[in-house]
């Protein structure tokens, strides 16, 4: 079978050391669609509603605008990066250029298993909507029993996830096609929902300021409540990176991510926001326990209020939603691990970065991702708190793996290390002087959101009998093991064998001092520089770039291809010495 094509090409991989083997074919809107798709309104808001009006009444709503404003903190940061830096795996990628390998290898690690779970647990959004829709779509029992409502959600999951797997792999324009016309629809149907809930208002904002006895009893009172139910909105505006995970498959990069991201983050809160608050005060009773119940919330209310068919064809709006979010977060999946893999940086990776000739794709990591999706919704099959168990343990792993980033970001920024210094080229945005308060907020909320959403509350991972305390550790235990499960496995094996794979490596590279272009040999270079990122000895660089003895191949000089090595490409670090192991 014919490889992808490495010819030179003006797409500006081999500035990062790597071939354009993807389809580049995503425009503007088609990059915004991705962000907004994968955060998706009308998925989480409806999804978690119930959970967060549950634990804290109307007043929750407040933790919206309190988590935007920490997570816009951490989207300026990666929009500052993707202005740079807009290749696939963008967390892993940026990881590699500010931090250790450890450290990057783990961003990446972590924010692939993030997504791997979350995949599954938006796509057991379908339970909470296809069933108030058409009670046909309860397929186990009728929806009473004490498993059917999780059992039946699996099913639709994984029926679900089986549809983006084939989607995801025949190509990213089928894809980024159906998802841009199902963002078009849900962004519609978001204005025009909120026009219809703000038209059948039945009371003031004043109901907002008021906690209606929740909290009490609580150790914390109605903060304690409060930090729990704002779960429900930190769920929802997280993935905004996507647009920068498509930077390799998209048209002029550098500029369209970093808008795409603060676009769609932006879009999100706005629209999110006002439905949110106009469901609340359209609400017919708020002391109904529908409201605050899995089969009841948000879609409970839209159906009261709008009855009919006006309320079910907005529920059918949110399928839609519910549908292009699981090709967003699958695709999004496919290149992190696409990513780790090209750098021989996971088991199987030449497998796993395998890219299908005609359809420019990584098929095979597609089809990976959807299998790995399916397997957590089997072992939670019997678990009726299944949606805020696998929603919170894919939040908490997204987290870490964005403070993996804006950690070493902010570490660099006080060294002086970021923004990099004038290279002659021109970065697609930046902060300028609020780079550092911007990025020290951004530390501080994504480290008190992590705690606060790795916290083992009983309400959130063991609401439900059997009440047993490796139950309520759960999430801790299992953020843990994956955390020092990933590093030991890193550590011990990975770090050895790292270098971007033959196949992906840069095809060209012209020598500063020849100034002739070099042709890579794939036959001869099986891994590049696999094992030692900065020698002081003569080497090949990743494009077959011959570097001199003494020399370290920095990628400073504008004709030569960045990384020796995956690991801090754009700038060569000491050199290390001959036989001492890569950079950890």
């Amino acid at each position: 079978m014919a490889e992808p094509s490495k010819s030179i090409d003006s797409s500006g991989m081999d500035e990062f050391g790597y071939a354009q083997t993807l389809d580049r074919s995503i425009g503007k809107f088609a990059s915004f669609a991705a962000g907004v798709s994968y955060i998706s309104i009308l998925t989480g808001v409806f999804q978690l509603f119930y959970f967060g009006f549950s634990m804290a009444g109307p007043a929750y709503a407040w933790s919206w605008p309190l988590v935007f404003a920490g997570q816009l903190m951490v989207a300026l940061c990666f929009a500052e990066l993707a202005g740079r830096y807009p290749v696939a795996g963008s967390v892993y990628n940026w990881a590699k250029r500010l931090a250790s390998g450890t450290s990057a290898w783990l961003a990446g690690w972590l924010l692939m298993l993030s997504s791997i779970v979350a995949l599954g647990s938006v796509a057991l959004a379908l339970q909470l909507t296809l069933p108030q829709l058409w009670s046909g779509f309860q397929f186990v029992g009728d929806g009473t029993g004490p498993y059917d409502f999780a059992m039946n959600g699996v099913v639709l999951a994984s029926i679900m996830i089986t549809i983006s797997t084939l989607i995801n792999a025949f190509g990213v324009k089928l894809m980024t096609r159906i998802n841009s016309i199902g963002v078009f629809v849900e962004l519609t149907a978001a204005v025009l929902l909120i026009l219809a809930l703000g038209w059948h208002v039945v009371r003031g904002p004043e109901v907002l300021f008021d906690t209606a006895g929740f909290g009490e009893g609580h150790d914390l009172g109605f903060f304690g409540v409060f930090l729990i139910g704002a779960m429900a909105s930190g769920y929802v505006m997280y993935g905004f990176d996507t647009a920068s995970s498509l930077g390799e498959e998209t048209k002029d990069p550098k500029r369209t991510a970093p808008r795409a991201i603060l676009r769609a983050i932006t879009a999100s809160f706005v629209l999110g926001g006002l439905i949110l608050l106009f469901g609340i005060l359209a609400a017919p009773d708020l002391a109904d326990p529908k409201v605050g119940s899995a089969d009841g919330g948000l879609q409970y209310i839209v159906l009261s209020v709008l009855g009919g068919p006006f309320g079910k064809a907005f529920l059918a709006c949110i399928v839609v939603a519910v549908v292009v979010c699981t090709l967003a977060v699958h695709a999004a999946a496919i290149r992190m691990m696409f990513a780790m893999a090209r750098d021989n940086n996971l088991p199987f990776s030449r497998q796993l970065s395998k890219v299908d000739p005609v359809r420019r794709t990584p098929t095979v990591a597609a089809i990976v991702i959807g299998i790995l999706a399916v397997m957590p919704l089997l072992i939670n099959v019997t678990q009726p708190a299944i949606f805020t168990i696998m929603s919170s343990i894919s939040i908490v792993l997204i987290y870490l793996s964005y403070l993996l980033v804006t950690v070493p970001m902010l570490r660099n920024r006080l060294l002086k290390k970021w923004p990099l210094a004038a290279d002659g080229s021109e970065p697609g945005f930046s902060l300028g002087k609020w780079g550092l308060p911007v990025n020290i907020l951004a530390v501080l909320w994504g480290g008190a959101m992590t705690l606060n959403l790795v916290w083992p509350r009983p309400e959130i991972y063991n609401s439900v009998p059997p009440f047993e305390w490796y139950l309520q550790w759960g999430g801790v235990i299992f953020v843990a093991a994956v955390t020092v499960g990933g590093a030991l496995l890193y550590r011990l094996k990975i770090r050895h064998q790292t270098g971007v794979l033959a196949e992906h490596a840069a095809a060209v590279a012209a020598h500063p001092s020849s100034g002739a272009a070099q042709q890579a040999t794939p036959a001869a270079l099986d891994v590049v520089d696999a094992k030692v990122p900065y020698r002081t000895c003569s080497h090949t660089s990743a494009a077959g770039l011959a570097v001199p003895s003494g020399k370290v191949d920095d990628g400073t000089h504008p004709s030569a291809v960045v990384g020796l090595s995956p690991w801090r490409g754009t700038r060569g670090g000491p050199a290390a010495p001959e036989g001492r192991p890569p950079l950890s």
